[in-house]
């Protein structure tokens, strides 16, 4: 199968019969194999009624419906599980994703060997209150993964090679940082494609001002568990070594201060008196603390049992 096009959705009842129809002409035009893939994230507004009678007209068509609403990460998770496609495209289901990208991306991981392929939507028709925080989430982003040619990581659509979307896991709230999860899973040939970006037809936005917060919060995490997670003692041992010696120092330091005042019969004043003392204290105890903490991680990180599962390209 060339294609599996992956397609999370909640309350899109509306715009789910045209982006289906408009999806299978362009595979029929471009002579694809394909398979439509519509997770439904526990719409109330009737759109798995509409996915089955869909799928009676179209056999391509996969759904799966949650019980409950579990968030766009938890949708495209279950999408890449399912996923047979050589190639694996993932957009929105609201029409801002034009299919008609999909042929270009397709030849973009088939002929130019990309991993990962992701959409830039350099002209968009969102108010200021959601562009402005998004840019600002993208340059943190860039920062901290050193995926410098990305300019949306947030885009929905975006194209990858099976394998990438086999060998990570989305969960969370992660589906803004898939192509940073890639990059630490070891897919490194990440580019991107400058695509449309069309206005909103039916419905409404279904995301608020906490998703900035939530986003900010899985780049730490990510950042974190990527870089760090086989080997927490190498984080908090080195921070709490760190507090620990500095502490000292200042410890050594009043304990010198003071062996010097006696004997040159200064009377020295209380260690408490002194707001270096408490510096010390707080230091040695942050440090013990932290290095405890990357003790009891590794033991956890040696008991997990993906502890020695590494990506293995291929073998001969």
């Amino acid at each position: 199968m060339d294609i599996s096009v992956v397609v999370p959705l909640y309350n899109e009842v509306e715009s789910l019969p045209e982006l289906t129809s408009w999806i299978s002409r362009v595979m029929d035009e471009n002579r694809f194999t394909y398979e439509i893939i519509l997770v439904d994230d526990g719409s109330t507004d009737g759109s798995w009624d509409m996915i089955m009678k869909l799928k009676e007209n179209n056999l391509f068509i996969k759904g799966f419906k949650f019980r409950r609403n579990y968030g766009k990460s938890a949708a495209l998770n279950i999408g890449f599980e399912a996923a047979k496609g050589r190639v694996v495209i993932t957009m929105d289901a609201d029409l801002q994703d034009s299919p008609d990208e999909i042929p270009v991306l397709y030849r973009r991981i088939t002929e130019d060997k990309y991993d990962l392929i992701s959409g830039w939507k350099a002209k968009r028709y969102d108010p200021l209150t959601k562009t402005i925080p998004t840019k600002l989430f993208n340059s943190a982003t860039r920062k901290m993964s050193g995926i410098n040619n990305l300019h949306d990581f947030n885009c929905g659509l975006k194209a990858y090679r099976n394998t990438v979307v086999k060998n990570i896991e989305v969960y969370g709230e992660m589906h803004r940082y898939i192509p940073v999860l890639a990059k630490w899973a070891g897919f490194t040939k990440i580019g991107e494609q400058v695509v449309e970006h069309r206005a909103r037809k039916y419905g409404k936005t279904k995301f608020g001002w906490t998703r900035f917060i939530n986003g900010f919060l899985d780049l730490l995490s990510i950042f974190f568990v990527g870089k760090f997670g086989k080997r927490p003692m190498h984080f908090f041992g080195a921070m709490g070594t760190l507090s620990f010696f500095a502490g000292i120092i200042i410890a050594i330091y009043l304990i010198s201060e003071k062996l010097y005042d006696l004997a040159h019969h200064i009377v020295p004043r209380q260690p408490t008196d002194n707001p270096l003392f408490y510096f010390a204290l707080v230091a040695i105890l942050l440090g013990s603390q932290l290095f405890l903490t990357g003790f009891v991680a590794e033991l956890v990180a040696r008991s997990a049992p993906e502890r020695n599962r590494y990506q293995i390209e291929e073998t001969v």
